[in-house]
């Protein structure tokens, strides 16, 4: 017997494993596209159509800012604005070209509303957009956008 143990213990280990057959896989999904930061995306395909998805933003974004039904025959004042918007939404620049001088607070608020509603929805198809606006401010400080407004009496 002890023979036996002595042979079994110098014999030499049993070959390797022939290596397996490499296995075909499926490619790993594609990374999901980046959502922008707000999930809104705008299918806009032109600057005009943009228009009414930014509008759409704003108006979600101050619920309680927007006055509702037709406009008093005076406005309070008239701001012309253009937004630029990134391809995530993000507003780069607010520039006024039809500035109230006689209501320079009107001016600031407008420039400060359209930032913090940022990011808008993303020009999905645009990539980068730039737009113009006009904001109809009442004397209470509420407005409506020229592209989303009910009228004036």
């Amino acid at each position: 017997m002890a023979v036996v143990a002595l042979v079994a213990g110098c014999s030499s280990p049993p070959p390797p494993a022939p290596p397996a057959a490499p296995v075909a896989r499926a490619p790993a999904p594609a990374a999901p596209a980046a959502k922008p930061p707000s999930g809104r995306v705008s299918m806009a395909t032109s600057e005009k159509a943009y228009r009414q998805d930014g509008a759409r933003a704003i108006y979600a974004a101050y619920p309680d800012s927007i006055y509702k039904g037709k406009l008093p025959p005076l406005l309070h004042a008239i701001a012309v604005v253009e937004t630029e918007i990134d391809a995530n939404g993000n507003v780069r620049d607010v520039r006024m070209l039809r500035a109230p001088s006689h209501a320079p607070d009107v001016t600031a608020r407008v420039r400060e509303l359209i930032r913090k509603a940022s990011p808008l929805p993303a020009p999905a198809r645009l990539g980068t957009v730039k737009y113009t606006e006009t904001w109809l401010v009442d004397k209470s400080g509420k407005f409506q956008l020229d592209t989303l407004t009910e009228g004036q009496l």
